[in-house]
This record gives C-alpha cells, structure tokens and sequence, in this order.
C-alpha cells in the first residue's frame, strides 16, 4: 500500500482561525478567575459565564482583541484568553491517560518530527500527541495513527477535531493493529515511528521493514521493566543504533516578591522515553566499547518470561468502562454540536 501525502494548503483546516484575531462566537477561551483557577468556556451570543466569584456576559468580550481582563460591578477581575495547547490538553475529556505537553514537545523534538514527515503513531489515546505531531508534520504531511480501541478513536478524534477546528488534512486515523499498519505500508516509505504502547518491541521486524534507513524511533513507556526490554530487544535485532532512554520531569517556581522558590508540588515522572534509528540494510551495529551485563547478553530478567503485559501489571491506572463511555459519549456530542453549528453557519473554505 503506498501512502499518498496530502498537499492541502488551506489553513482553515489547521486551526488558525480560531487561534488569532478578535474573539468571536464559538471560540473556545480560558478564563481565569480571581482566585488563580481556570475555566474553559466557549462564547456564545446572549452566553454568561458564572462563578462563585462573579462573572460576566459572554457579548463584553464577543468582538473584543484577546487577552482581556473583565472587571464585574463588584470589582473583581476576570483573564480571559484563547487557550494555548497546552491548557487545552490539560483540561480535554480523556479516555485513555495523555502523553503530557513537557512530554510531547520533546518527542516532536527528539525525534525530528520535520513538516511533510510521514509519520505513523501508536496508539492515539485521547488524541494528545496526535495535536503536537499535527502541528509538526503540517498539512503536507502524513500523520497514521493506530488505536487498538474505538471508543478511544472516537474520543481521540473529537478532541483532534475540536482543537483544529474540523478534521486535519493530514491525520489518518485508523482502528486496529499498528503491526498490521505497518506491514502495510510500502517498504522504507515511513520516516519516522512513535509509539506508545505496552509492548512496542513485538512490532520491531515491522518498524524495520517501514522505516526508511536513518529513520527515528521513538517509544513512550511508564516503566523500567517495559524500558529494560525495549532496549535490549531493539539491541538484539542489530538493526538499530543504541538506544537512548531518558525522563523529563517539570518543576514550577513561585514568584511573589522576595518569595522566589520552587513550587512543593512537581510534574515529576510521567514516562520513558527511548530513541533509536534504523541502520541501512546489511549495515551491523556499532560495537560498544564496554561488555553489557549478562543480564542483558541473553535478554534476561524478571521480564522475559512474561507474556500478558496489561496496564495493571506495569501499575497504571485503568479507566472503567462506565467512564470511558461517558467521556466518549460527552465529548462526541460537543463535537457534533460544534460541527453542526459551523454548518449553519456556513463555511469560509
């Protein structure tokens, strides 16, 4: 199967007009209140936003540039902004956990994710690292993202759609395997390959035979156990450079006056990160210069036996089934909502 890239220019599909100019009806904007907390609001004509600390009617900012600052009749002060990724990640509806923005922005770094890349991503989740490599790959790239679940699909795509606005020209959104994906794809058409799941190295002879030689891959993982094996397997097939693992952890800092310290509270471990890069056919790896524990020679460990890797077992929360069907349920609805009221009122294309 050849993977056609999508040339569409039109920057209405990516979301930019939601993104700059005055503040219109059926923006999405963030609200902070007096007291620091955030809300996210979409404005609507005749629309109020109520708190327990005041509030304001939806036509005083309607019109009016971003970044406003509302002052009701009591005095107190309402920011209001069009919401940066960021904010938008953190407060969207999820089925499944996100990779966090500190995390996404150094996998579209790392892993050189270049305008135009064709890319395949695994698995889509709510659909938080699917925005980070839309943005980079742009509309004249290729982004395949492969979910095991549907309804995680589905909640992946209304939250994409939302934040863009309508569905990305470049964002191939499939339900399945992404070892089926790629032993689809014609040989050395794919550039890069992020996955997030809980085995990535059972898709390993594919990646090889869809990556192009020089490719990126790249791996999100929660545990040192998944991180261990991942490393020696991509190590043991000889087609790879040696891996690099890190973590990233964001701290915050307090400032008020004289008051500058870090914040008690922390973003601290999230996930693994690991990077490797194919190596051209018939080429063997580079010889390290230091012998590799033994543990490692023959690929042992309390892993390697263990074949039911579940999110459980790698000490992951798991969403019951009740609450990934209302999440899925809510957020397509609010989709549906906001696509029916840009049909009506018409489409600037």
């Amino acid at each position: 199967m050849s993977i056609q890239r999508n040339q569409s220019d039109s920057v209405n599909a990516c979301g930019q007009p939601t993104r700059r100019g005055p503040l219109t009806e059926g923006d999405r904007v963030q609200v902070r209140d007096p007291k620091g907390r955030f809300h996210q609001v979409i404005l609507v004509r005749g629309g109020r936003f109520q708190s327990n600390r005041g509030g304001f009617n939806h036509d005083d900012v309607i019109g009016a540039p971003d970044g406003q600052v509302i002052v009701t009749d009591e005095g107190r002060q309402f920011q209001i902004l069009r919401p940066l990724q960021v904010d938008y990640v953190m407060s969207m509806p999820r089925g499944a956990a996100v990779v966090y923005p500190k995390d996404a922005g150094v996998i579209t770094h790392m892993g050189d994710i270049f305008p135009g890349a064709t890319v395949v991503e695994a698995g889509a989740g709510s659909g938080a690292l699917s925005m980070a490599l839309l943005d980079a790959v742009g509309p004249g790239g290729t982004l395949i993202s492969v979910e095991r679940r549907q309804d995680f699909a589905d909640i992946a795509a209304a939250n994409v759609d939302l934040w863009f606005g309508r569905r990305h020209p470049a964002w191939d959104l499939r339900v399945g395997d992404v070892g089926d994906v790629l032993a689809a794809v014609d040989p050395g058409s794919v550039d890069r390959v992020v996955l997030d799941m809980l085995a990535p190295w059972e898709n390993i002879e594919a990646i090889t035979r869809a990556l192009i030689p020089g490719g990126v891959l790249v791996c999100y993982v929660a545990t040192v156990t998944q991180m261990s094996r991942l490393v020696e397997e991509l190590r043991a097939s000889k087609r790879f450079t040696d891996p690099i693992a890190w973590e990233d952890m964001r701290r915050q800092w307090h400032l008020d006056g004289l008051a500058v310290r870090p914040e008690h509270r922390m973003v601290a471990h999230t996930g693994f990160l690991v990077v490797s890069r194919l190596l051209a056919s018939g080429v063997s790896p580079q010889q390290r210069s230091t012998r590799p524990a033994k543990a490692a020679e023959g690929l042992g460990g309390a892993w390697d036996e263990e074949t039911d890797w579940t999110l459980e077992k790698v000490g992951q929360r798991v969403n019951s089934v009740k609450k990934v069907r209302k999440v899925r349920r809510d957020v397509v609805a609010q989709a549906d909502t906001w696509a029916r009221a840009g049909r009506e009122g018409g489409d600037d294309e």
